[in-house]
């Protein structure tokens, strides 16, 4: 409402006159209608997480209740698709903002990691990304390489070349990282963002607090991280709720990438037994946050988290590789600066159907079709040509496909083919340096192979399985020792990567015994393993520097440096004409 002068005031207390008083009522310049309260004000946010530059649609799907009791698969994702859906859902609302919560880029298939991810930026600023949490992820490639990500150049910061295609501008969004500090004790990116809309008394304002988890370390490569610190994430929030309400937001969003799960995840909208890491940052968060947008675990899930004297908290994920999108829509009352209300959805992106040798991925009419944007297409497509060359050369036949996981495998802790598969060519790679026995950490495959109807494996999806280029690192260990770090995944707090092994190794996670006593039936060629004998082991050069947690694995002596991983998994394929697919578990899980 417009505030009278002291002068205009007094006017009216002595005024006798119906026009002065009528004057006093509707200032000059000041409409009636300016002078009532002002209805919420309807703004959408459009969010989604970890989408590792999956530019081109990633055959995969996601799970959507069938309205009869079960679920059915739905093709989903790819850029130009996402495109799309966020202008239709932008339609929805005069006033929107679209977010991000981390892991644009990086463990990302070849079309955009061969250009060191400058292609998905590309795509998210086309299609009108506003902010982006700072991932784990985001620092695979070091800090100087994600300042070059943010604000645009040419210099070579990795071994593969950057503006390979086109100059590289940058991000026009803005990274946001509360919690990551340097070493004068600022933050690496800006803590928070403001985005306003409307005007005069009707004018809101949203306020967004962008931060990756504590656990960065652990996952990433130390060297690309060195002098940086990686603090509490509720305290970075708390302290920065107070900055932003004190720069006029009317509500305030948490951008976050860390996250949880549901027990059963067959609908994304749902938050049936939710738990995870990020549920310990929510118990201590300020009652002033409205919305906390999260990632990290790959999965989706819609909570209303209850807090005693404020209203729920809504949380939201919207799983992985762009395949959905949240809507969220808050009412804000401009007046008491407040939100009125909350709602969110996750919806699939759906795309075209596909064949794997599983069988046929149609479209359903059960959710929206997205058509690819022509614009976000063409330009994606430039890559897709780029990379062929590397993608569509065949580096070898399996006997079937290999998936992430067991047909039987109630989670994913187990690893799967795969990641056997793996394990089997980086310790055939490292036999001249006297390996014995190879672990490959589940978290760090990235996709299955699905072989063509020949059986045929390209070089562009031995890639997307491991984006990383890592080298192989052999060290001796005791058994004693081997022991010791396999129990460290499995402890109080189990990691969230179980380390697979090769053809040699087999181990038992007993889940009921105490932490410290849970790797039970060890046994090297079928043998108990002796815990005093000496064994020659190859990790991947992120596990060698205690990536995932195994701190355990950069104790080993006499390191010999090997190849890359991926060379290593290439000359496996293509040292037989068809490489069998391992198909019994080499670790039983006992819950």
């Amino acid at each position: 409402m417009t505030r009278l002068s002291t002068r205009t005031r007094a006017l009216c207390a002595a005024a006798l006159l119906a026009p002065l008083l009528a004057a006093c009522a509707t200032p000059q310049g000041a409409s009636l209608s300016s002078t009532k309260a002002q209805p919420p004000v309807e703004v959408g946010i459009l969010a989604f997480n970890d989408f590792h530059g999956n530019i081109a649609a990633p055959k995969a799907t996601v799970s959507w209740p069938d309205g009869e009791g079960g679920t059915v698969k739905v093709p989903a994702g790819g850029a130009a698709h996402l495109a799309s859906a966020l202008d239709a859902l932008r339609h929805e609302f005069r006033y929107s903002a679209t977010v991000s919560a981390g892991d644009l880029i990086s463990a990302s298939p070849l079309a955009s990691s061969l250009f060191l991810d400058e292609p998905s930026i590309g795509v998210m600023n086309r299609i009108g990304l506003d902010f982006n949490a700072v991932g784990n992820h985001e620092f695979d490639r070091g800090r100087t390489e994600l300042l070059r990500v943010q604000n645009g150049g040419c210099e070579k910061n990795t071994q593969r070349e950057p503006c390979q295609l086109e100059q590289f501008v940058g991000a026009n969004f803005r990274y946001l990282s509360a919690s990551t500090y340097t070493e004068d004790g600022t933050t690496l990116f800006p803590a928070t963002g403001l985005k306003s809309f409307g005007e005069g008394a009707a004018k809101v304002t949203l306020g967004f607090v962008g931060l990756t988890l504590k656990g960065t370390p652990s996952l990433v490569s130390p060297g690309g991280i060195a002098g940086l610190t990686f603090g509490d994430e509720a305290e970075a929030i708390n302290r920065a709720v107070p900055v932003l309400r004190r720069e006029g937001a009317d509500a305030v969003i948490v951008l976050i990438h860390q996250g949880g799960a549901q027990a059963d995840t067959s609908d994304p909208n749902a938050c049936d037994g939710f738990t995870g890491d990020i549920q310990p940052i929510l118990d201590k968060l300020s009652s002033k946050v409205d919305v906390v947008i999260s990632g990290h675990t790959h999965q989706a899930y819609i909570c209303e988290m209850p807090r005693e004297g404020a209203a729920p908290l809504l949380l939201t994920s919207a799983g992985s590789y762009g395949r959905m999108v949240t809507r969220l829509t808050l009412d804000i009352d401009p007046a008491s600066n407040h939100v009125v209300s909350a709602q969110a959805r996750n919806l699939p992106v759906q795309s075209e159907g596909y064949t794997t040798s599983r069988g046929e991925v149609v479209q359903t009419d059960l959710v929206p079709v997205y058509p690819a944007r022509a614009d976000i297409a063409q330009y994606v497509g430039r890559y897709l040509d780029a990379a062929s060359a590397y993608s569509e050369r065949t580096v070898g036949h399996l006997s079937g496909g290999a998936p992430r996981d067991w047909s039987d495998a109630k989670e994913d802790r187990k690893g799967g083919p795969v990641d056997q598969l793996i394990a089997d060519s980086q310790l055939a790679a490292t036999r001249a340096a006297g390996a014995q026995i190879a672990f490959m950490n589940s978290a760090g495959v990235r996709a299955p192979i699905e072989p063509g109807a020949d059986g045929a494996v390209t070089f562009g999806q031995i890639f997307t399985v491991q984006p990383f280029g890592n080298t192989l690192m052999t060290r001796t260990f005791t058994g004693a020792q081997i022991k010791a770090i396999l129990e460290s995944g499995m402890g109080a707090t189990p990691s969230a990567s179980v380390l697979v092994p090769s053809s040699t190794l087999t181990y038992t996670i007993d889940t009921t015994r105490p932490a410290g006593d849970r790797i039970t039936q060890l046994a090297f060629n079928g043998q108990p393993l002796d815990l005093d004998a000496s064994y020659r082991v190859t990790v991947n050069s992120f596990l060698d520097q205690g990536g995932d947690g195994y701190v355990g694995l950069a104790e080993g002596t006499d390191p010999t440096v090997g190849g890359l991983d991926l060379d290593a998994l290439e000359a496996w394929l293509s040292a037989v004409p068809v490489r069998e697919v391992p198909e019994t578990p080499r670790v039983r899980v006992i819950e």
